[in-house]
């Protein structure tokens, strides 16, 4: 890899605009033609060879109209990009990952895993959230409030129907973290100890997963109730084999502090390094949504987090671990652009010989 670490400031990274006349081009056209990835400047393809193979940066989903330019060639629809943009988020030279975040909210049919899997790059990983009906304890009333405990909540053999089969088998080698987000707890949360065991149950009844079919599929669970993370927690997790996914957020504790806590995961048994950059401290998600809307710039920029993740990513790729971290519009306000921050903070961390 080259060692040229002059690169130019963050506005030169995707060269010069489209000339008018290309840019003056109905959309209808563009569509025609299928969705097109954005003109990549040499300077971006300098960072991205940079980087460690080891390491795999991406964004939280792909279907956003506001990256046109950025990560995308032309104007479309959410809808454009959801269905047929993969292709073309795959064609970026930093990302090698992406979190699909729609099975969060409803399985996903094994068809559907296929298709993202022949989109993309051999070396490609995909991370993947848990259904909801499987992470979260109650089953919740438009508000967001939970109205009833959830039946489904933490049962294995849901989980492994409607998520871990179907999501192996299709993506195969390109399967990558499969993420049980847990959404917040409310009451249940009181009872840390009683949750605790209830977890370490339902992690000990997921099916072992096939090394030969999906070798860098790992099991992570994400909390979004800061009481929990404790040493107790992050033990069980360790006896279980299952890596903890460091989850910014609102309502979790800072970088610096889950960062402390990956270390005593790997303080016996080092594994992958799995990060969801999800939201800025200052915000809840609705707040953090109408504030960076159409995610197309970085509006509040969080140097704090960035640096963290690039000391714990350096670290982790030092000691032979696979990194993966998947960035929000949430976190700053423009996740492509958070990404290529982020890249630049971990390549002006790593050793000569490595950049």
């Amino acid at each position: 890899m080259t060692t040229d670490s002059a690169l130019p400031p963050i506005d030169d990274l995707f060269g010069a605009p489209l000339p008018a006349a290309e840019s003056a081009k109905p959309k209808r056209t563009a569509a025609r033609q299928g969705v097109q990835p954005a003109a990549a400047a040499p300077a971006l393809r300098t960072l991205a060879q940079r980087l460690p193979r080891g390491l795999r940066i991406g964004t939280s989903s792909w279907s956003y109209p506001g990256w046109e330019g950025l990560v995308y060639g032309g104007g479309y629809s959410e809808s454009q990009l959801a269905r047929k943009g993969l292709a073309a988020y795959g064609q970026h030279p930093l990302f090698r990952t992406v979190s699909i975040d729609r099975g969060f909210y409803a399985p996903i049919p094994l068809a559907d895993y296929v298709a993202y899997a022949a989109s993309v790059p051999d070396d490609f990983r995909f991370a993947i959230k848990a259904p909801a009906a499987v992470c979260d304890a109650w089953i919740r009333a438009s508000d967001g409030r939970g109205r009833q405990p959830n039946p489904a909540f933490l049962n294995a053999e849901f989980a492994m129907r409607d998520f871990v089969e179907p999501a192996t088998r299709g993506l195969g080698t390109r399967c990558g973290p499969l993420v049980f987000q847990l959404s917040p707890l409310g009451a249940l949360a009181e009872d840390a100890i009683g949750f605790l065991e209830r977890l370490e149950a339902f992690l000990g009844a997921l099916p072992p997963l096939d090394r030969q079919r999906t070798p860098d599929a790992v099991y992570a669970v994400e909390l979004r109730d800061a009481t929990l993370l404790t040493p107790r927690f992050i033990k069980m997790l360790r006896a279980a084999g299952v890596r903890y996914c460091v989850g910014l957020h609102e309502r979790m504790p800072a970088a610096d502090r889950q960062a402390a806590a990956v270390a005593l995961l790997d303080a016996d048994a080092p594994g992958p390094l799995v990060v969801r950059w999800n939201l800025n401290s200052r915000y809840r998600y609705a707040q953090a949504e109408a504030a960076y809307k159409p995610f197309d710039k970085l509006i509040d920029e969080d140097p704090f987090s960035r640096e963290t993740l690039a000391d714990m990513a350096v670290a982790a790729l030092a000691a032979g671990r696979q990194v993966t971290i998947l960035v929000s519009n949430k976190a700053e306000g423009c996740s492509p652009l958070s990404c290529i921050k982020l890249a630049e903070a971990i390549a002006a961390r790593l050793p000569a010989e490595t950049a």
